[in-house]
């Protein structure tokens, strides 16, 4: 099993190319030389050049890897040399990357470090590279109550951008409808309806009866996570619904992404069965979408079909009212490792930036999350913002960067 450590490599493993395209070799000047190290990482990357030298075995020689440049080009030929199968260059560049990336430094530290957990966990599940295929400790995903989730939530536009969004959609499609039934595909457990029960209740035609349908939340669900039960989290919806006078049912149905929500479907279309009709569906998905699985390998379909296809296809049949998509405006759909990598790596700096300009490390709202996060999120606003693209989409920005796309369309 790797063995992480602060202590310096074994001494004198030379690098050499393998063959194969994973070997690796490191430019480095000598410790004593530290502003080449700076000048050759940031004019090119530092293991092209010499076919063999030695690993830095300093603090002061990895400092000349601390940039995101470098720490991105080191995963990417780490991710090379797993799924080579290569062991000790996967093992040397590990530990570059465990003590340039620590867990709680600036955002591309901390964004390093989880791509640094999350190839050691690929490789203990892919049976890749023997000698680290022994698990890291499974991560520890924190469990919000309802409150700080809502705080959690609102600290960015990340998830806002498309509750707002997708419920103007909403109200434009059910209104006048009496009965209308939301199926809520999201990843912050039920986080929009509240709003969106606040604005059926003053619809002018009069609240509707309102049904809400989930998929359950398990173990392998995708974060954030709960500490309360859907039953808990029901009762706490329908008391709310009671207080704006609407009438309203929740219902849980065991399904997930991994399948295409598949079971979900299937309740659907019995319930379409024995409903007496006038109801208008609206599926709603929020971040959740990119969770069924797009890859046609292994599909029986002639020619194969996705699961997501195959999904949005199912959800085509129910005729529902509306359907809205709020997403990731990101592509990690490549079939190699390598590209799927980088793509993640070039988006997922955004949330943890972001982070760090709303919270700085030390101040008292990272901790807490306090009621002056609306007041940061005015005073930093200049980072984020909207634009409509041509097909009608609104897409959130940060910094320039498309974060997040909202769309909404009524299925023909």
């Amino acid at each position: 099993m790797m063995q992480f450590t602060q202590s310096a490599p074994p001494p004198a493993p030379l690098l050499h190319h393998n063959g194969g395209g994973h070997g690796l070799g490191l430019d480095l000047a000598e410790p004593d030389q530290p502003l080449l190290y700076s000048q050759r990482c940031a004019a090119r990357p530092p293991w092209t050049g010499r076919s063999a030298v030695a690993f830095p075995t300093s603090s002061r020689a990895l400092g000349s890897f601390n940039t995101a440049g470098c720490m991105e080009q080191l995963l990417v030929h780490c991710a090379n040399a797993i799924d080579g199968n290569d062991a000790t260059l996967a093992q040397q560049i590990l530990w570059v990357l465990n003590n340039i990336a620590p867990p709680d430094g600036d955002s591309n530290q901390r964004l390093t470090s989880a791509f640094l957990r999350a190839l050691v966990a690929r490789a203990s599940a892919t049976g890749s590279c023997k000698i680290l295929a022994s698990p890291p400790a499974p991560a520890r995903h924190h469990q919000f109550s309802a409150l700080d989730l809502a705080n959690f939530v609102d600290l960015t536009p990340w998830h806002r951008f498309g509750y707002t969004a997708s419920n103007a959609a909403i109200l434009d499609a059910v209104e006048g409808s009496s009965v209308v039934h939301i199926v809520d595909l999201g990843t912050t457990h039920c986080m929009q309806i509240p709003t969106l029960i606040d604005a059926l209740a003053s619809r002018p035609e009069g609240p509707p009866v309102l049904r809400l349908t989930v998929p359950s939340a398990t173990a392998n669900s995708p974060p954030p996570m709960l500490d309360i039960s859907y039953d808990e989290l029901g009762s706490r919806l329908v008391n709310f619904a009671r207080s704006r006078n609407i009438p309203m049912e929740f219902q849980v149905v065991h399904s997930s992404p991994s399948d295409g929500f598949s079971a979900l479907i299937d309740q659907l279309r019995v319930q379409q069965l024995v409903s007496e009709g006038g109801e208008a569906l609206v599926v709603n998905c929020q971040m959740l979408l990119h969770y069924i699985p797009d890859e046609t390998a292994g599909a029986i379909a002639t020619p194969p079909v996705s699961l997501r296809s195959m999904f949005l296809k199912a959800v085509r049949s129910l005729e529902p009212a509306l359907v809205t998509v709020a997403d990731e405006d990101a592509d990690f759909t490549a079939t190699d490792v390598v590209s799927r990598l980088r793509s993640a790596f070039n988006y997922l700096w955004i949330p943890y930036d972001a982070v760090d300009t709303f919270l700085p490390k030390g101040s008292e709202q990272r901790k807490e999350a306090a009621a002056e996060v609306k007041g940061m999120l005015d005073e930093h606003a200049a980072g984020w913002g909207m634009k409509r693209e041509e097909d009608g989409d609104l897409v959130l920005t940060w910094k320039g960067h498309n974060v997040v796309f909202a769309t909404a369309w009524v299925p023909s």
